[in-house]
């Protein structure tokens, strides 16, 4: 099955809402009609920009998907700080991050409340991009395909198989995360792969449509490699997509060599 190309650009906390209109304005000249023919390209602020994004992609009818850095699971209540599914919903939102690595890292978030947030994002009409991925330090006591699968069978728990098969996974190695560091391509391979066939095992022909993106220090001079190994359908790109001009080129890997 040809599954197709998501490129996914994570601004973090960076930008305010002047800055990325500019942004996206500049990406949207940048590319071209063809591009999104190609690959979907999605672009994810800060939650203070989305109202101003959707309003700037809406009324110039750009392609680029809008999407969220997180969710919380609840749809409304007494969360201070948090933001519900069915609020980005009426965002049009179309893609929400969910356990990114710096979520669970500096946030404490757990696999099972991952999980919860999966299942709200969906239940809100969206499609989750679920992270996965090991330490240095796991890495190196050779416990990333442990560590990985426990992440993909507790996040994805409860699902049915064509549910899983419409959402995206995005391998994002934490040791390569802004350290300029980026695993090879046959080792990020190895790990997309690894994942496949962890959904494949439990969840059947969900494996042959689920997305599964890379990210860490994806940049334009890596992605032409990353992108073609057979189970890598993306990138999950941080630092780099805030530069237009460069976030470009990523997009448009597939146009080098």
């Amino acid at each position: 099955m040809e599954r197709k190309p998501l490129i996914s650009g994570n601004w973090k906390m960076h930008h305010n809402h002047f800055e990325a209109i500019q942004m996206v304005q500049k990406l949207s000249y940048i590319l071209n009609p063809q591009d999104y023919e190609k690959v979907d390209v999605s672009v994810h602020p800060p939650f203070t920009d989305l109202r101003s994004i959707q309003t700037v992609i809406e009324s110039d009818q750009m392609s680029i998907k809008l999407g969220a850095q997180n969710c919380h699971w609840e749809e409304k209540g007494a969360f201070t700080g948090e933001v519900s599914t069915a609020m980005l919903e009426k965002l049009n939102v179309s893609f929400v991050i969910v356990g990114h690595s710096e979520r669970r890292e500096l946030f404490g978030e757990t696999d099972a409340e991952v999980n919860k947030k999966v299942k709200a994002v969906l239940k809100s009409g969206m499609t989750p991009i679920m992270c996965c991925g090991e330490t240095a330090e796991e890495r190196e006591a050779q416990k990333t395909e442990e560590k990985v699968k426990t992440q993909i069978e507790s996040g994805l728990s409860g699902l049915q198989g064509e549910v899983v098969g419409e959402i995206v996974v995005a391998y994002e190695p934490i040791w390569a995360i802004g350290t300029g560091l980026t695993a090879t391509p046959e080792d990020a391979q190895s790990v997309c792969g690894l994942i496949r066939e962890t959904i494949k095992a439990k969840w059947g022909q969900a494996s042959e449509s689920v997305r599964i993106q890379y990210g860490g220090s994806v940049k334009s001079g890596n992605c032409p490699d990353l992108m073609r190994q057979p189970d890598i359908d993306g990138a999950l790109v941080g630092g780099a997509s805030l530069d237009p001009d460069e976030f470009a080129r990523i997009v448009n890997y597939r146009l080098v060599g």
